[in-house]
C-alpha cells in the first residue's frame, strides 16, 4: 500500500498551507514526510534550498531547530513522567544547548500559561493547557516552519477557538510558516491561505482559501457536508455516496470515480493529474465542476 503518492507541493514562506481530507487519506503521513520523521520510498524533500534526503544525521538534527511539529493528541505526545519544565527543556538538551528556568518561563508565558505550571505533570493539566505546552515545545528552538497535525481535533469547540487564536498570534509575532493538517474544511478555509485537498494519498485540488468555487467533485462534497454556524450560510447537508476504495487495491483510473456524480468512461481508465501548473487553482479531474 502507498500512503502518499505523486504529491508535489510548495509551501511559501510566511504562509499557512492547509491540507484537508477524510480520515486515512494520507494527511498525517504527508506531515511526517515533510519533516522527514518517516523516510519516503521515493521523491525529494527540500527545505529552504537544503535537500533533506542528502543530509547526514548530525546535519539533519541541527536543521530541525528550524522545523518543528505540534501533534494531534496533546496527552500522548507528552511524556507522563516528565514535568512541564522537563518537556520544554528536552528540545534544548537534544541540541546540546543550556536551558534556564527563565527560558522555560518565557515559553510558558508565550503560550498563555503561568510560570508556576512548570512543576506540574501532563495529567494535571486540561486538554487545552496540554496543547499549549505542545505549542511551546515546538517553539523552544525558534523555528521558521511548524507542522500542525490536527492540533484542535481532540479539544472542545471553545478550546479549539482559543488554540487557533493563539496560533494566529504566534504566526504574526514570530513570522512563522505553517502546514496545517485537518479534516475540517470550514476551519481550513478560515485559518489557511491555501488549501490542498487529499483523497486516498493524492492531492486532487489546490486552491486559495478565498476561492468559494471548488472544481473537484470531492471538494464540493466536502463543502456540502460542512455545517456552518452562520444561519445565513447554512445549507442542506449532503452525505457523500458510495464506498471508499481499498488503499491496498486502488482502481485503475480515478480513485474517486466510484463515488463521483460526474464520472465518465475516461475516469475509469485513466488517473487524472493536477492541471493548471502556473495558476493558483489546480484540479485533478477530467470533468471539473
Amino acid at each position: 500500500m502507498t500512503a502518499v503518492r505523486d504529491v508535489t507541493i510548495t509551501i511559501p514562506r510566511d504562509s499557512i498551507t492547509g491540507v484537508v481530507g477524510e480520515s486515512g487519506c494520507g494527511k498525517s503521513t504527508l506531515a511526517r514526510l515533510v519533516l522527514r520523521l518517516i523516510e519516503p520510498t521515493t521523491g525529494r524533500i527540500h527545505f529552504d534550498g537544503a535537500d533533506l534526503m542528502a543530509l547526514r544525521p548530525d546535519d539533519m538534527r541541527r536543521l530541525r531547530r528550524r522545523m518543528q511539529m505540534v501533534f494531534q493528541d496533546p496527552y500522548s505526545s507528552l511524556d507522563p513522567r516528565f514535568t512541564i519544565a522537563d518537556v520544554l527543556a528536552e528540545p534544548f538538551r537534544v541540541q546540546g544547548d543550556r536551558v534556564s528556568a527563565g527560558a522555560i518561563a518565557d515559553l510558558l508565558e508565550q503560550v498563555g500559561l503561568a510560570a508556576e505550571m512548570a512543576g506540574a505533570y501532563p495529567h494535571q493539566l486540561s486538554g487545552g493547557q496540554r496543547q499549549r505546552v505542545g505549542v511551546a515545545r515546538a517553539l523552544a528552538q525558534r523555528p521558521d516552519f511548524v507542522v500542525l497535525d490536527e492540533p484542535t481535533a481532540s479539544l472542545d469547540v471553545s478550546i479549539q477557538a482559543q488554540i487557533i487564536s493563539l496560533l494566529e498570534r504566534l504566526k504574526g509575532e514570530l513570522g512563522l510558516t505553517y502546514l496545517f493538517i485537518s479534516h475540517d474544511l470550514g476551519l481550513v478555509r478560515y485559518f489557511c491561505d491555501r488549501i490542498l485537498v487529499m483523497y486516498l494519498g493524492a492531492v486532487v485540488e489546490e486552491l486559495p482559501s478565498t476561492d468559494v468555487q471548488p472544481r473537484h467533485p470531492y471538494t464540493r462534497a466536502l463543502l456540502e457536508s460542512t455545517f456552518s454556524p452562520d444561519p445565513g450560510k447554512r445549507r442542506t447537508l449532503v452525505a457523500m455516496q458510495g464506498e471508499i476504495p481499498s488503499p491496498h487495491n486502488l482502481p485503475r483510473g480515478c480513485a474517486f470515480a466510484g463515488r463521483c456524480p460526474n464520472v465518465m468512461a475516461r475516469c475509469l481508465e485513466e488517473r487524472p493529474q493536477l492541471m493548471g501548473e502556473h495558476t493558483a487553482h489546480r484540479v485533478a479531474c477530467f470533468n471539473p465542476l
